[in-house]
């Protein structure tokens, strides 16, 4: 064991620990979750460390052989080294300063180890006055949260771009196919099965497009404000010195906050990232639920589109096959507008110079992001890609539509129209049939009007 102090007294340490007394006193505050912060997020605030040591060489406020050491060892946890010695909760002090320190030692230790020394020799390579030198919690975690939800928010617009395109794709296969569309769950005027699935990968493209144009603002950081936004103990330059290192670091075009007071006080960049999540879940979320409405049956639901089996659907019912995949979409999917909403508590939380709920934030919006990361893919791979058009089934709805008397009103005008679909919903007969069964128009003209894959087509818009 080794001794640590702190401001509020000694505590004892295993000697093969990494981090050190601040650390320990957050793992034992802060039971809460059993979740550790994510590698994105360590990696990212590791990325800030060694920026704010190059930043504190360059101006001269730190020496270049503790400055190296913990360059090095920050450049280490960056690659993934010593990831278990970060056991903090995702749920913790406010600000994040228990991750904040649980970084700052870890890498002091570490850098007194590439130096020679030993764990806890604080008094010649510090947590807090060196590793953490011109540096707050406070505009710190903000910065790593920006750059961790950076990179995996480029990840989700390609998996986007990919859901997006195989939609399109099979809005293509399926472009021939006419068949009933429906308004308020109710026959309407036909479509086809090719417009519906290319009207999705739009849906997708859309929300992919303003997730990336909202990503864009994270690009602002707020390091260099330090405590409150004025950058006190930091030295003259640095601000624009740790962002232009953090940006070589992160291969990425960041840039100082345009009012670091705003910045600490505000997280409404965050809220809008998680905005624009939100809204792709609840095209993700209708999207499934359309296609579960589709393929439900096989003899008593729509049976238009066959989804693809890829488990068995019942522990009691053989045979019985599930829309697993659009089900798993849509709890996904109702996951992040929860982790949104409770983002958005979060955001107005703020007061005076500070909002210190960025923890919440930070994991609401890594956690979202996760989970689309991994599960689209699986979803695009295993559900779009192999859906069928029931095509038999199609025509038969559509042949029975009375919506189609609406073809007629011109010519009859709107009540004779609606008299003649409440006369086919009840004898069960096509519009077709019973207008030129009652000389309304000619089998010739019935054969023009009714031409169930010209009237499905979006030849009105295409003119």
């Amino acid at each position: 064991m080794r001794q640590e102090r702190d401001s509020l007294g000694m505590q004892d340490l295993p000697d093969e620990v990494y981090y050190g007394i601040q650390t320990l006193r957050a793992v034992e505050n802060f039971p809460v979750t059993g979740r550790r912060e994510p590698p994105e997020l360590i990696r990212a605030y590791a990325l800030v460390k060694q920026a704010a040591a190059l930043a504190n060489m360059e101006l001269g406020a730190l020496d270049r052989p503790r400055g190296e050491a913990i360059v090095a060892a920050a450049a280490e946890v960056a690659g993934g080294g010593l990831a278990d010695q970060f056991p903090v909760d995702i749920f913790q002090a406010g600000a994040g300063t228990s991750f904040n320190m649980n970084m700052n030692e870890v890498i002091a230790n570490r850098a007194l180890e590439i130096l020679g020394r030993r764990r806890g020799e604080y008094e010649f390579l510090s947590p807090n006055d060196h590793v953490n030198l011109s540096q707050s919690s406070n505009d710190t975690f903000p910065t790593a949260s920006h750059l961790a939800i950076l990179g995996e928010a480029d990840g989700l617009v390609g998996r986007l771009r990919d859901l997006a395109f195989a939609l399109e794709r099979k809005g293509d296969e399926f472009e021939s196919l006419p068949k009933t569309g429906r308004t308020h769950l109710m026959d309407a005027l036909p479509v086809t099965l090719g417009d519906e699935f290319r009207a999705y990968g739009g849906a997708v493209a859309r929300s992919a497009m303003r997730i990336r144009e909202r990503r864009n603002g994270l690009l602002e950081l707020p390091i260099g404000g330090t405590a409150t936004g004025t950058g006190a103990n930091s030295p003259p330059g640095y601000r624009d010195a740790v962002i232009h290192h953090l940006s070589r670091l992160a291969d990425l075009p960041l840039f100082s906050a345009l009012d670091s007071l705003e910045a600490l006080q505000s997280r409404s960049q965050m809220a809008a990232f998680s905005g624009a999540l939100r809204e792709l879940a609840l095209e993700l979320i209708r999207i499934a639920n359309d296609l579960r409405l589709m393929g439900s049956g096989p003899t008593s639901g729509l049976d238009e589109i066959m989804l693809p089996a890829v488990q068995p659907g019942s522990s009691i019912m053989p045979g019985k096959v599930n829309p697993v995949m659009a089900e798993c979409l849509d709890m996904v999917a109702f996951q992040v507008v929860g982790n949104d909403a409770a983002l958005s508590l979060a955001v107005q939380a703020g007061q005076l110079e500070l909002n210190v709920m960025t923890p919440l934030m930070t994991h609401a919006i890594l956690d979202s992001l996760g989970m689309l990361n991994r599960f689209l893919p699986a979803f695009t791979a295993r559900c779009i890609d192999g859906i069928q058009a029931n095509e038999v089934r199609l025509l038969a709805f559509l042949g029975m539509n009375p919506a189609l008397a609406t073809l007629l009103a011109p010519r009859i005008g709107y009540l004779r129209a609606a008299r003649l679909a409440g006369e086919s919903m009840e004898k069960r007969r096509p519009i077709r049939d019973l207008a030129v069964e009652k000389g309304i128009i000619t089998e010739k003209e019935a054969d023009a009007l009714f031409n169930l894959d010209e009237i499905a087509k979006n030849r009105y818009l295409k003119k």
